[in-house]
């Protein structure tokens, strides 16, 4: 790309997606789950309702489906189930993001659309990442500041380094605006900033709002900051979380502190911290207050260091994110369910109560297409396990299993489809999770995407992944130690 002013690489940006979009293979595209057209997506940025409508910008490298310069994607919509694609919004054409606009967040003032971003530069081998400042008056065509960057080296001080400094989170509290910013401590654990403004451009420091430690990852990315419930949550990606138990067994996790913001002080006094989702492809989730005063989630639907099918095919993309949830505050947890929009696109096509299991396998045929919804409720009381195969072919299924006396469900993939290799080039196979039944019973409900799981258990766990089947399987099948009894099933499909 041999080109020389801001309007030139926009416009340049926009044109290869126009030109390239429809030569993209659809074989694992998604239905129902947000997507660029091509090329790269990681991290939901700007998540914002303006004007009527949900819009959602991503990190987007148009021009490969690998990551690359960083450019904004937009979409917007009116459900958050069905998306208008919109023009790229911003590309790295500054002195200050050369190298990348990278993650930030956006706000409405005065009826004009805000983005706050991080511009990323690296000269000489020096990594410098400050915060940039974007506005719109129809929230589709945006212009950068004249004080970019508006917040760098100056307010940054002795905080942090200018190298592992991003993802600003905009909120506004009375009549002030804050941000929360990504940093890390010279132990090389994470910490948390927050800054402040009157009008968005003039930005003052204001405290270090919480510090990771040894054991809470090198760095943390994505924070978002809201109140919700009666408690504070602060939400952070963590980089290298070692493993505890059943949690954090991604090399990034994500992880949600449960506690009281101290407003006078600047900081976060933390109650209970615990990571968000247990799957495989959950990341930098960022939030949204709606004008039904719901908080929204979302999440990219992907994870660092590991094979991307899609990419590795040449099938032309990489990414999507996760359905939107509403959030709560329950027992000082963060609880995820899929918003009333979802269930309102679903298409019910029947349902069957009370289907005993006893040992040997149940098959249900043609049950599992590309967007397939089910809902179950097994009754364990006759029952110490059982595995539900799904997406089930000839040779292989993606299997989720239960132990009663354990109270764990594990999620695996192993042997199904392309193996999806981590950083030391191991198949990444199976996460688990506790859940404790209620009254002798699991509650699963499952989202099918083309290439997608999302599971909620009890309404209280999550656990999502990404596949890429070699053959299509639409059976479902139960196999159970002693006698499982599904109270019922409901199978539909999200249209």
């Amino acid at each position: 790309m041999n080109l020389t002013t801001a309007e030139d690489l926009l416009q340049e940006a926009n044109r290869y997606v126009e030109k390239n979009k429809a030569g993209v293979n659809p074989r694992y595209r998604h239905q129902f789950h947000l997507m660029a057209p091509i090329g790269w997506i990681n991290d939901p940025n700007g998540v914002v309702y303006y004007k009527g409508e949900y819009h959602v910008f991503y990190q987007h490298n148009p021009f490969d489906s690998a990551w690359g310069p960083m450019f904004w994607g937009h979409a917007k919509s009116k459900d958050l189930i069905h998306w208008q694609e919109l023009p790229i919004a911003l590309a790295p054409d500054q002195w200050y993001d050369l190298d990348g606009c990278f993650s930030g967040s956006a706000i409405e003032k005065d009826g004009k659309l805000y983005l706050l971003y991080t511009g990323h530069r690296v000269i000489d081998g020096q990594t410098y990442q400050r915060q940039c400042l974007a506005v719109s008056d129809d929230g589709i065509h945006f212009s950068k500041s004249a004080h970019n960057p508006v917040i760098a080296e100056e307010l940054l001080g002795q905080h942090g380094e200018i190298k592992d400094f991003r993802d600003p989170k905009i909120f506004q509290k009375g009549n002030k605006y804050y941000t929360v910013v990504a940093s890390k401590t010279p132990q090389e654990t994470g910490r948390i900033l927050l800054f402040s403004s009157d009008n968005l451009t003039d930005w003052q420091f204001v405290s270090v709002v919480l510090e990771g430690t040894p054991e809470q990852g090198i760095m943390w990315e994505c924070p978002d900051l809201f109140h919700l419930d009666g408690s504070d949550v602060l939400i952070i990606s963590p980089i290298q979380m070692p493993q505890a138990g059943l949690e954090y067994h991604n090399i990034s996790s994500t992880v949600a502190f449960i506690g009281e913001m101290d407003w006078q002080t600047g900081k976060f006094q933390t109650e209970n911290y615990h990571e968000i989702d247990r799957g495989f492809d959950f990341y930098a989730p960022q939030t949204l207050e709606d004008d039904k005063k719901r908080r929204i989630m979302i999440a990219w639907m992907q994870l660092w260091d590991r094979a991307i099918p899609s990419h590795d095919l040449g099938h032309g993309w990489s990414g999507a994110m996760t359905l939107p949830r509403e959030l709560k505050v329950k027992n000082q947890r963060l609880i995820q369910k899929p918003i009333s929009e979802v269930y309102a696109n679903i298409e019910y096509l029947y349902g069957v109560e009370n289907l005993v299991v006893a040992g040997e396998s149940l098959r249900l045929k043609k049950v599992m297409g590309d967007n397939t919804y089910l809902q179950l409720v097994c009754d364990l009381s006759a029952s110490q396990s059982f595995v539900l195969e799904l997406a089930k072919n000839q040779e292989s299924a993606i299997r989720l299993s239960y132990d009663k006396g354990s109270e764990i469900l594990t999620l695996s993939r192993e042997n199904f489809g392309y193996a999806l290799l981590g950083a030391e080039k191991e198949p990444l196979v199976s996460r688990s999770v506790q859940v404790p039944l209620i009254n002798q019973c699991l509650t699963l409900e499952i989202f099918r995407d083309t290439a997608s799981l999302e599971i909620f258990a009890n309404a209280l766990e999550t656990l999502t992944m990404t596949f890429y089947e070699k053959t299509a399987g639409q059976e479902m099948a139960f196999e159970a130690e002693g006698q499982l009894t599904i109270q019922s099933l409901e199978i539909g499909r999200v249209i």
